[in-house]
């Protein structure tokens, strides 16, 4: 059977460039950048003002002067005034281009201003205070955002700033979600009392979203030959299937055996852990590639969260992410030699210590009991006992 570890590496071994687009720098909140954003000019632009008061020229300061002739007003955006005499200056605005005659800036705060002449309330003032130098923050044709991570509301906000109104971004692999089954209806339907409603192609979907990845659904009836062609017509049009469903011993799953025929090769099936033993990964010739989940809810939202995830973030181009790791808050016995994933409650001790409360449900079915929970900790496989004060690597699915 195979291992956690080694199921991690076979997927992650699958890694596929699905090319890039570009997109309106506004719509490309979330998505992955494809290229390095660069300055088109010196950040900032110009000597800039950060405080409302007057600009003089610090050789005034040396001089002795402590009383000034307002020469003129200059708001943001305007062009910088210049002054004449080291007893004048300008009271300018946070924001404004500063000329080259001035290089020191006043608040209004440490000034008593009367009929135009503006007087120093301080006798501390240092040569280039309350300015934020040109070129300070980037030089043209520097980097400011580089390429291979997440676009954030930052990086829309310098993508406005050097210009960029269009930005390259990695592409989605085109998803396809199919759950499968007799025994399940639709959410608006009325089950039987042998029936129920589909849900974990909706969890599957509700997750991707949350991770800016569309994706379509399709619903398989227990029919083989049904089976085989719909798996089919997704080969041809998909670029990644996530099946929830019809993958273990049983004599209605179909799915393993139209795989086979449709030559999506198994690369493996079953892996030694709880829940999501059955889990079923392969890939076609085509380059479509097939994650095949348990049916049972919190395997296949467990699997999704250790396998899919990871492994989508690295064809993309992301970084992988720093393990997560909690305090075991209560002992727990796992006896099975399989490599356990315990449903935890997440919260930060006094101590700045992240501690993980164990929540034991009713077996992989207990979806319910996910809405309680923050996390999956991966209890290794060598061991039976886990004590209270252990450390665990935890999966997140909820924010802490």
């Amino acid at each position: 059977m195979t291992t956690v570890e080694e199921a991690e590496q076979i997927i992650l071994a699958r890694l596929q460039d699905y090319g890039t687009e570009t997109l309106p720098f506004e719509q490309a909140l979330g998505r992955v950048l494809a290229a390095d954003i660069k300055a088109d000019r010196d950040l900032p632009p110009f000597n800039r003002v950060t405080m409302d008061g007057i600009a003089i020229t610090y050789q005034a300061i040396q001089q002795g002067v402590t009383s000034y002739h307002i020469k003129a007003t200059q708001a943001a955006g305007e062009e910088p005034v210049n002054i004449g005499a080291t007893g004048e200056c300008i009271e300018i605005m946070t924001g404004a281009a500063l000329s080259a005659t001035l290089d020191t800036i006043i608040r209004y705060e440490d000034l008593d201003i009367n009929n135009g002449v503006a007087k120093l309330l301080v006798a501390d003032v240092k040569q280039g205070q309350n300015i934020h130098s040109k070129g300070k923050d980037k030089k043209q044709g520097d980097t400011v955002a580089a390429k291979d991570q997440l676009v954030t509301p930052a990086i829309i906000s310098l993508a406005a700033s050097v210009g960029e109104a269009a930005l390259p971004v990695k592409k989605h692999p085109r998803v396809m979600i199919i759950s499968s089954g007799d025994e399940l209806v639709d959410v608006t339907d009325e089950p039987s009392g042998y029936q129920i409603r589909r849900s974990n192609n909706y969890t599957i979907k509700a997750v991707l979203t949350g991770h800016g990845l569309p994706a379509d659904m399709l619903h398989i009836p227990d029919d083989p030959a049904v089976t085989k062609k719909q798996i089919g017509h997704c080969l041809q049009n998909y670029d990644v299937i996530l099946l929830s469903g019809g993958i273990s011993m049983g004599k209605f799953d179909y799915i393993p055996q139209a795989l086979e025929d449709l030559e999506v090769k198994k690369l493996f099936h079953k892996v030694q852990q709880r829940p999501g033993k059955p889990f079923w990964f392969g890939r076609h010739q085509n380059g479509v590639l097939v994650f095949a989940f348990p049916g049972n809810p919190v395997a296949t939202f467990m699997c999704l969260h250790r396998y899919f995830l990871p492994w989508l973030n690295a064809t993309l181009g992301l970084p992988p992410q720093p393990p997560v790791y909690a305090q075991l808050a209560g002992n727990f016995t796992f006896t099975p030699q399989l490599q356990y994933f315990l449903q935890v409650k997440l919260t930060f001790t006094d101590q700045g210590v992240l501690s993980a409360r164990p929540v034991e449900g009713n077996g992989s079915g207990d979806f319910a009991n996910l809405a309680d929970t923050d996390a999956f900790m991966e209890l290794p496989l060598a061991k039976n006992e886990f004590k209270q004060g252990e450390v665990f690597k935890v999966h997140l699915f909820k924010p802490v």
